[in-house]
């Protein structure tokens, strides 16, 4: 009965597709799940050379024999939805076996159109959203006037349901930030036009993820974003609308606690965020430039470039305690290879005072240094390792501390963007 979780254990765009992908691949995966987000995530695989990009599918659409579910906990736009399945059928991708929950909230045009209009009204307040509607459907399911997939079959629930939701927003929209109304009858046809192709995807994907453990069937759940994203557990209020820690993998999903056995936290060897907050290792001379170039820094989703910083241990400590982690897969250890020492964050300095735990509050957060040792790099190509003992010295002793430091053991090293380019350190 393995439940496994894949989840970011950064900031995000730490490589979950390729460990998700790895996964199914290494042993057979009859489920792969998403249970929070939206089409503002981003995960990209590379498969025989071919790469691969899903925002609001799960990476294991990829994998042959897998049903992909999309989860109650996830924002979905459908437009999103569709475009992604018709990119990948062009490419010769088997995409039949979808399924969605019918209790998942629907993105709707004019939630895009409130998160443009709010973020550029914030000004230098802006959060960094990706502008794709999320947080305004977040804000709906938790206000109750918010759309399920449910409601595009019932065309008068689904009138009732835009009307109340764009009562508010309208006034809004034309009393303070001067913009037209959204009508609802255009919002209710759009939608609608959705709902035959649907149908046959939807299903209560709970009982079916329950039904599927309760017979042995090895499910994964892939997560969107990352921990330090998290409403709750984040970089308040530089973070996500949802939680994509491993307990709100239970919720978006409907399963207990009870049933996840594995929790693998995905970090890079060195630390990347998109949009704005703080960010304690920020690099602002040639390393980070370096790193952005290396390392391909450019957001999947978004095309933002990303930040770029040293490994902060700080943060994956933080992520192994608020997850419950089992393991992490460290990703792009390859990158590093340019580096004749490469620096780790073990601590902050706050106020003067060493601390080597999450600070509890965002002042703290803002004012937190690094604290750094240092680490001979390997200078080396180790794109073509395949084994712990294949790496160089330097980059063994590298992942050894990092493990050591970190909260959990390391289970595998990318060595590279292709699925084979991974080294098993603990099997």
């Amino acid at each position: 009965m393995p439940a496994i979780v894949v989840l970011g254990a950064q900031w995000g765009d730490e490589g979950k597709g390729k460990a998700t992908d790895l996964l199914a691949t290494t042993d057979p995966i009859d489920f792969v799940v998403r249970t929070s987000g939206g089409h503002n995530a981003g995960h990209t695989i590379v498969v025989n050379g071919e790469k691969y990009a899903t925002h609001l599918l799960p990476s294991g659409i990829l994998t042959p024999g897998a049903t992909s579910v999309i989860a109650g906990g996830v924002v979905v736009s459908p437009e999103a939805l569709f475009r992604e399945l018709d990119g990948l059928i062009a490419r010769g991708v088997e995409v039949a076996d979808l399924k969605v929950s019918a209790n998942a909230h629907v993105i709707a045009s004019y939630h895009a159109t409130i998160d443009k209009v709010t973020e550029r009204f914030l000004g230098k307040n802006q959060i960094g959203t990706t502008g794709r509607g999320i947080g305004p459907a977040y804000a709906d399911k938790i206000n109750r006037v918010g759309v399920r997939i449910a409601d595009l079959f019932d065309e008068k629930i689904l009138t009732e349901k835009v009307e109340a939701a764009l009562d508010v927003r309208n006034h809004l929209l034309t009393k303070v930030y001067n913009r037209r109304a959204i009508e609802v009858e255009v919002v209710v046809e759009e939608l609608l036009s959705y709902a035959e192709r649907l149908r046959p995807m939807v299903c209560d994907t709970s009982l079916l993820l329950n039904r599927a453990l309760d017979a042995g069937q090895t499910v994964l759940f892939e997560g969107a974003q990352a921990t330090m994203l998290d409403v709750d557990h984040g970089t308040y209020p530089f973070v996500t609308s949802s939680n994509p820690v491993a307990g709100g993998v239970c919720v978006g999903a409907g399963i207990g606690p009870t049933r996840i056995d594995r929790v693998v936290g995905v970090i890079k060897a060195y630390t990347t965020r998109v949009g704005s907050g703080p960010f304690p290792t920020e690099l602002f001379d040639e390393d980070g430039v370096q790193l952005q170039q290396l390392g391909g820094e450019i957001g999947v989703s978004t095309g933002r470039t990303r930040r770029c910083g040293w490994y902060d241990a700080v943060v994956a400590r933080y992520a192994s305690r608020v997850n419950g982690l089992t393991e992490f897969f460290l990703t792009k250890l390859d990158i590093l290879g340019a580096w004749d020492r490469i620096p780790v964050c073990v601590a902050y300095e706050i106020d003067g005072q060493r601390v080597e735990e999450m600070p509890m509050t965002q002042t703290e957060f803002h004012h937190a240094k690094p604290v750094y040792e240092y680490f001979d790099g390997w200078k080396s190509d180790i794109s073509g390792c395949r084994s712990f003992d294949e790496l160089p010295k330097n980059a063994q002793i590298y992942v050894q501390a990092l493990e050591e430091i970190s909260g959990a053991r390391i289970w595998g090293v990318g060595v590279g963007p292709g699925r084979e380019q991974t080294v098993v350190v603990h099997g």
